[in-house]
């Protein structure tokens, strides 16, 4: 529109030096030399709004496209925390902060504020979602079939999303990365720090499909072992203490697996387990920062990282989300916590890296 307005003044202008020269006799070279002038300015305003608007559009091609981008993290602690921060230090490192906005919402542990979070950042017709646990992958998996999910720190997609024989790509709207740890490599480190135990309890929140998945590969590969092992699954955070203090009576060491409850309640675990002298063996480092002995973990803010550059190529239009498959961490450390394994006398082996303060 400022273009426009831009010539046609212009052009009356002209027209009106032009008609001036018509009638005015002696004036008339002059009244020439004017709408001359008058001519050549508006060619000259014409070109630079054109070369302007050129601009524009080389700048848009060259990737100065803006977004917006929706998290939904089901809970807040250590691990989630890092996977989204990753994420967006990933996206806003290739894409630039000036270019994209992220929508950040927590849905404080609760699987219905999930879906009210996916609702709105549909509602907002947002460029892609970022779903931070496995409640938050399935609100968006219910709420949206069009807009481009990733999912985070979410063990098995093919439990989560209710998927038979998963061959590792989703399919459709949705890919991400998987927090899974090698299960039988966790149940390997629980022998070798502690050989002589007999009873192993398995702490998880049976409302978490992805926890009952680990508790029962890790059984499995107990059981193998020669270890017994019994389930001690609580539903929610305010029947955790007690079924943690059953566990803690029953068994000689607990298993704690990657488990958004347990993570956001690791001091009522704690409290419960270390004065009963019960080590646990944890699925991931925040749980063992909080009640663990050790863990063979990842790092979250490394698969927050990867999460993001699949982001970016999806928002560019490098990959079809259809196309991606679930893509996993590369390395996993043995890591212990120094300030409960000194609490309860355990020393461990070579090769395990403290986790710090």
């Amino acid at each position: 529109m400022k273009k426009s307005m831009k010539l046609i003044s212009a052009a009356v202008s002209g027209a009106m030096v032009l008609s001036l020269a018509a009638c005015g006799g002696s004036g008339s070279d002059a009244a020439s030399t004017a709408a001359t002038e008058a001519a050549k300015e508006a060619d000259t305003s014409a070109a630079d709004t054109s070369a302007a608007e050129s601009g524009a559009e080389n700048t848009a091609a060259a990737g100065g496209e803006t977004y917006t981008v929706g998290i939904c993290q089901l809970v807040q602690h250590d691990a989630l925390d890092a996977a989204t921060q990753g994420f967006k230090d990933a996206i806003v490192e290739a894409l630039g902060a000036e270019n994209v906005t992220f929508d950040e919402q927590n849905a404080q542990g609760d699987s219905n504020t999930c879906s009210t979070i996916i609702n709105s950042f549909v509602s907002e017709d947002v460029d892609l979602i970022l779903a931070n646990a496995t409640a938050a992958l399935q609100a968006a998996q219910a709420g949206t079939s069009e807009i481009p999910v990733l999912g985070t720190s979410v063990t098995e997609y093919g439990v989560a999303l209710g998927i038979d024989d998963f061959d590792g790509t989703v399919g459709g709207n949705i890919s991400g990365t998987s927090d899974l740890a090698p299960l039988d490599e966790q149940a390997a480190m629980l022998h070798e720090l502690f050989p002589d135990a007999k009873n192993v309890g398995l702490l998880y929140c049976s409302a978490e499909a992805n926890s009952q998945y680990q508790v029962d590969t890790v059984k499995a590969a107990l059981e193998e072992l020669g270890y017994t092992c019994e389930y001690y699954a609580f539903s929610d955070s305010n029947d955790l203490a007690t079924i943690a203090t059953n566990a803690a009576g029953a068994c000689d060491v607990i298993y704690v697996p990657t488990d958004n409850t347990a993570a956001s309640n690791t001091e009522i675990i704690n409290n419960i387990c270390q004065p009963a002298g019960v080590p646990i063996i944890a699925g991931e480092e925040g749980i063992c920062k909080g009640c663990g002995v050790a863990t063979l973990s990842i790092s979250y803010y490394d698969l927050g990282v990867a999460t993001g550059k699949m982001g970016v190529k999806i928002l560019t239009g490098e990959s079809d989300v259809s196309e991606m498959p679930i893509e996993y961490a590369p390395q996993f450390t043995k890591k212990y916590n120094p300030a409960i394994c000194e609490a309860l006398g355990i020393t461990v082996p070579d090769g395990y890296v403290a986790i710090e303060e």
